[in-house]
């Protein structure tokens, strides 16, 4: 179950409670003139509560890579998709005061497809204008930034070997660039 609370929805393995008054625990109750019931819940100490973002960031694998070519074009693409700041959070430190960069603020969630779907899911990407990163099969033979854009360059849109893609938009345009991909096992 989750509920949608500006913008986000919280969800938690527990059952929820209904109160017609926010904040308060009890059976469902409703009064003359109350249209609305408020989802309460008991968080168990030490689960925490998730978050349902409004946005989607999505990586596009094509089913037939190696395990290393996986990752390594994984890597790429959040590193593209990483580029709009705004997806960052703020830094990490430890408890020894040790600091680390920040990472995304949401997940980044991992789909595969064939050549097929990724056609698919790279033209309806650039055709609703959502920031896109792609990865071509010459990018395997690259060995740094301005070849791999020369690669890229080379090749009009269409006829792009894409072997994976990452995708940053509102949750439903995502879910409808990638129509036909599965989770990635």
């Amino acid at each position: 179950m989750s509920w949608v609370c500006s913008g986000y929805a919280w969800s938690v393995n527990h059952a929820w409670k209904t109160s017609a008054i926010p904040g308060t625990r009890g059976a469902h109750a409703r009064t003359a003139g109350t249209s609305r019931t408020y989802k309460t819940w008991d968080v168990p100490r030490g689960h925490a509560l998730q978050v349902r973002f409004d946005t989607k960031i999505a990586v596009l694998l094509r089913d037939d890579l190696e395990v290393w070519q996986r990752l390594n074009v994984t890597a790429f693409l959040a590193s593209g998709i990483a580029a709009n700041a705004e997806l960052l959070g703020e830094p990490y430190t430890d408890a020894d005061g040790t600091l680390y960069t920040p990472m995304f603020r949401q997940p980044v969630l991992v789909f595969t497809g064939d050549s097929d779907v990724m056609a698919a899911a790279h033209e309806r990407a650039v055709r609703r204008g959502l920031p896109t990163a792609v990865y071509t099969e010459e990018l395997f033979s690259t060995g740094h930034d301005e070849a791999n854009r020369a690669a890229v360059r080379a090749v009009a849109r269409d006829d792009l070997k894409l072997v994976g893609m990452a995708v940053h938009g509102p949750r439903n345009a995502v879910d409808k660039v990638l129509k036909g991909a599965t989770l990635h096992p």
